[in-house]
C-alpha cells in the first residue's frame, strides 16, 4: 500500500518532460496564423475549421480511452512527440489550405493519443497526491506553449516559413530519448482484471458531471479561442510585430504554466470544487480589466488572467480522475473529447463571429464569455 501511496517524483518530471517535448510542437500554429493568412488566404472562419479538423481525432478519446485502459500506456507517450514534431514542423511547407487541413488532422490523431493516457499515468505515480501530480503535467504543457511560439518564430526568422522542417529532427531524437527514460514505468502498467462497472453504467453515473464539465469547458474555450488562437493574429492586426505578438503569446503561456503548477495543489487542500469556483469568479473580472486596459497594466492583466484561467487545467483532470478509479482512460478520455470538442466549437463561433463583427469586438465581449462558467462551477462536486 505504501508504495501505491508514494509520490514518484523521477516518473512523474519524466512523463510531465514528455508533455513539454510534445506540446511545444503543438504550439507551433497559432503564431503562424498571421502569416498564413496572408500566404494561403485564411478567413477567420477558415482557421476556427481548421481547429476543428485537428480536433477530430478528439471525438473519439473515449475508443482510445478504452484501449489504452488495457495497453502498456507508455509507447503512446513515446511515439507521438516524433509524429507531431514532423506534422507541426511541415506546415511551412503547406502550398494550400487542403495540405494544411491535412497535417493538423493527423497531428490531432498523434496529440489525442498522447494526452488521453497521460494523466491516467500521472495519476498512477503520484499516489495520493493526484493534484500536485497533474499541476507538474499541465506546468509542462504550458512551459511548452510558451516555448513553441518563440522557438517558431525564430525558425522563420531564420529559415524562412519554408524552413521550419529543420526543426523536425529534434522531435525524433526527444522520442528516441523517452524510450529510454519511460521504460521503467514498465511495472506500473495496467494489470488485467475483471472490471465491474460497464461504461453505459459508468456513463449514467456520471452523467450530471458530464454536462457541467462541458458548460466550464465550453467558457473555457471560447477565451481560450480568444487569447491563444488568435492573440498573435489581434497584435498583428493592431500595427505589433509577430514578434512582439509570439512574446506576448509566450508571456500568457508562462503565467499559465505558474498557475498550473499553484492550482493543483492548492485544490490538494481545499477541494476541486473551491477551487474552481474562485477562478470561475475572478476570470471575468480580469477579463473586463484586459479590454479596458493598455500598455503595461494590459499587460500585467494578462498575466493575471493566464494565472487564473489555466490553472483550471489541473483541477479539471484531477477531478476527472477522482471520479473513476477502475475505468480511468475511458473517464478521462470522455473528459477530453468533451474538451477538444467544445473547445473547438468555440474557437469556430469565435473565427465566425469575428468575420462579422471584428476580432477586437470579440475581445470586447469576452467578459460576458467568461460569466458562462460561474454557474457550472457551483454545480461541481467533489468525489465523495
Amino acid at each position: 500500500m505504501s508504495e501505491k501511496q508514494s509520490f514518484k517524483w523521477a516518473k512523474v518530471l519524466d512523463i510531465s518532460g514528455a508533455h513539454l517535448l510534445h506540446d511545444i510542437y503543438s504550439a507551433f500554429l497559432a503564431p503562424l496564423f498571421p502569416i498564413l493568412i496572408e500566404r494561403l488566404g485564411l478567413s477567420y472562419f477558415m482557421i476556427g475549421g481548421l481547429t476543428v479538423i485537428q480536433r477530430i481525432a478528439s471525438l473519439f478519446n473515449p475508443l482510445i480511452g478504452l484501449m489504452v485502459d488495457r495497453r502498456d500506456l507508455r509507447y503512446f507517450i513515446i511515439l507521438t512527440p516524433a509524429i507531431t514534431a514532423i506534422c507541426m514542423s511541415l506546415i511551412g511547407l503547406a502550398q494550400n489550405v487542403y495540405q494544411l487541413a491535412f497535417l493538423l488532422f493527423v497531428m490531432g490523431w498523434s496529440a489525442a493519443f498522447f494526452h488521453v493516457p497521460g494523466p491516467v499515468l500521472i495519476k498512477r505515480v503520484s499516489g495520493d497526491r493526484t493534484g500536485l501530480g497533474m499541476s507538474f503535467y499541465m506546468v509542462a504543457g504550458e512551459l511548452a506553449r510558451s516555448l513553441g511560439p518563440i522557438i517558431i518564430v525564430a525558425a522563420v526568422s531564420w529559415w524562412g516559413i519554408e524552413g521550419t522542417y529543420r526543426l523536425i529532427p529534434a522531435g525524433l531524437v526527444a522520442s528516441f530519448i523517452l524510450f529510454f527514460r519511460l521504460r521503467k514505468l514498465k511495472h506500473i502498467e495496467v494489470k488485467t482484471k475483471k472490471i465491474d462497472i460497464s461504461v453505459k453504467q459508468l456513463l449514467i453515473e456520471l452523467k450530471g458531471f458530464y454536462l457541467n464539465i462541458t458548460g466550464y469547458t465550453f467558457a473555457r474555450g471560447l477565451l481560450k479561442a480568444l487569447l491563444v488562437t488568435f492573440l498573435p493574429t489581434y497584435y498583428v492586426s493592431q500595427g505589433e510585430s509577430l514578434w512582439f505578438a509570439a512574446y506576448t503569446l509566450s508571456i500568457l503561456q508562462f503565467s499559465g504554466a505558474i498557475g498550473s503548477l499553484l492550482a493543483g495543489g492548492f485544490s490538494d487542500k481545499i477541494g476541486r470544487r473551491k477551487t474552481l469556483i474562485i477562478i470561475a469568479l475572478m476570470t471575468p473580472v480580469l477579463m473586463l480589466l484586459f479590454v479596458l486596459t493598455s500598455g503595461w497594466l494590459n499587460m500585467v492583466i494578462l498575466v493575471l488572467i493566464g494565472l487564473f484561467m489555466f490553472g483550471s487545467g489541473p483541477v479539471l483532470l484531477a477531478l476527472v480522475q477522482d471520479m473513476s478509479s477502475e475505468r480511468p482512460s475511458f473517464t478521462n478520455g470522455v473528459f477530453m473529447t468533451i474538451s477538444f470538442a467544445f473547445g473547438a466549437f468555440a474557437t469556430l463561433f469565435i473565427g465566425i463571429l469575428s468575420d462579422f463583427i471584428g476580432l477586437e469586438k470579440s475581445f470586447m465581449l469576452s467578459p460576458i464569455f467568461a460569466l458562462i462558467a460561474i454557474p457550472f462551477a457551483f454545480r461541481l462536486k467533489n468525489k465523495e
